[in-house]
């Protein structure tokens, strides 16, 4: 059972009717599940090499997942020289990933199989401030008319990943204290969506953190153990990957950068500060400079663009600007990227990870940003902390999200840890 706050009522809620499709996994097993869900394909001896367990303790581990359905035998390997070695998978049919990328105004979706087999991706525009029972609504309405419409219906939901666009509590899987996602504080996020999926396993978390782990996953990350993943839209936040694990910190708040303070006479920040470094150099502010260059007259091809757009100009027009040659969108551009770049100077000196990825929608502004950042890092950074430093575009923007919302779920599903938790689990 959990306690949860909901129109600041207490609640209790017993989820000991869940997860008939999820058995419990030994420590062994889970490495061992986790080792060929990240090799695709491994032999006994593989597993032999890779765990130091005994060929015994490998067999039995073995044949304890094949009789739970979660790995089977995907042919043989390609050794010469001696017998073929049976190799083993994750068993796709064993049932569905779900994956859920909530942004201010946008909703990604995606169904995987086991192996993560992409099945369904779906996008569409939504607004967050219509509070969570109608947008947790739509999710589930699509997830169930795809699944009804591609005869699905009969597979097991085994593990269901939620990005939100505020900073969570992960233990409980809640928003706390969003300022920009009116109704959500401390709404019981796994409890309202398991009403309509009671057998999967369901975690939420920050949406920057989930880009941070679908970008190991699928994207330049992969195979880099410690880096700081950096969406810049509306706010700034960053996921950190520690030893190959998203990095929350104590109550899950990790990551937070865009309310460090750049500027203590700066505006006031909707978290009641001045200076911070969201509402410095953000998406909302580098759009505010252009307008405000327009209105002022000094650029006439940022003045083409708002003209264009119904008076409006987008972080794009600026970097569109910006390639024609208009200094006012260089410069503006070019502030924004020293301010961010030297907040995460501090971080690289702090932390000293192998990568730095940017991502979101002020990323589309292109290299002039990118090249802005990586100058004030390295200007301010330690030259051992930037020896080996890459600094990067993601490679997968847009699907990111998605990717970690889904690996978010499958890594609880595999986790020996997942029946200990309270709020996963009974």
């Amino acid at each position: 059972m959990i306690t949860t706050s909901l129109d600041h009522q207490t609640k209790t809620v017993d989820f000991s009717r869940s997860l008939k499709h999820v058995p419990h996994f030994s420590k062994a097993e889970s490495l061992v599940l986790n080792l060929i869900r990240k090799e695709q394909a491994l032999s006994r001896m593989d597993l032999v090499e890779l765990t130091d367990f005994s060929r015994s303790k490998v067999s039995g581990c073995i044949n304890s997942l094949q009789n739970k359905e979660f790995v089977i035998e995907r042919g043989v390997s390609n050794n010469t020289g001696g017998r073929r070695s049976v190799l083993f998978s994750l068993n796709g049919d064993k049932g569905l990933l779900f994956g859920a990328d909530i942004g201010a105004t946008s909703l990604d979706l995606i169904i995987t199989d086991l192996n993560g087999m992409q099945l369904w991706r779906y996008a569409e525009s939504i607004t967050i401030k219509d509070g969570p029972i109608k947008t947790l609504d739509r999710i589930n309405n699509l997830f169930e008319t795809h699944l009804d419409e591609e005869g699905l219906t009969n597979k097991p939901i085994l593990a269901f990943g939620v990005g939100v666009p505020g900073p969570v509590d992960f233990k409980r899987g809640m928003v706390v204290s969003p300022p920009i996602m009116p109704g959500w504080d401390r709404f019981p996020i796994i409890e309202y969506l398991h009403k309509r999926f009671p057998d999967a396993i369901i975690a939420v978390d920050n949406d920057v953190n989930i880009m941070a782990l679908g970008e190991t996953v699928q994207g330049n990350g992969v195979g880099e153990e410690n880096i700081i993943f950096v969406k810049i839209g509306t706010g700034i936040g960053a996921g950190i990957t520690c030893e190959g694990k998203i990095y929350r910190g104590t109550c899950g708040c990790a990551g937070d950068i865009g309310h460090i303070c750049v500027d203590k006479a700066g505006p006031l920040c909707p978290c009641g500060n001045l200076g911070c470094l969201e509402v410095v150099a953000g998406g909302a502010a580098i759009a505010e400079k252009a307008m405000q260059a327009v209105l002022d007259g000094k650029s006439s091809i940022l003045k083409k663009y708002y003209d264009e757009n119904n008076q409006i100009i987008t972080a794009i027009d600026i970097g569109n600007a910006a390639k024609e040659g208009d200094e006012i969108s260089i410069e503006i551009i070019r502030e924004s990227g020293e301010l961010i770049g030297s907040v995460l100077a501090s971080l690289v000196n702090f932390y000293n990870p192998s990568m730095v990825v940017i991502a979101g929608g002020v990323s589309k502004i292109g290299n002039i940003l990118l090249s802005s950042i990586r100058q004030s890092i390295l200007r301010r950074s330690l030259p051992l902390a930037t020896k080996d430093l890459k600094i990067v575009f993601s490679k997968i923007p847009d699907d990111a999200g998605v990717f970690g919302a889904v690996n978010l779920g499958l890594d609880l599903l595999l986790s020996n840890e997942m029946r200990k938790s309270k709020i996963f689990s009974q």
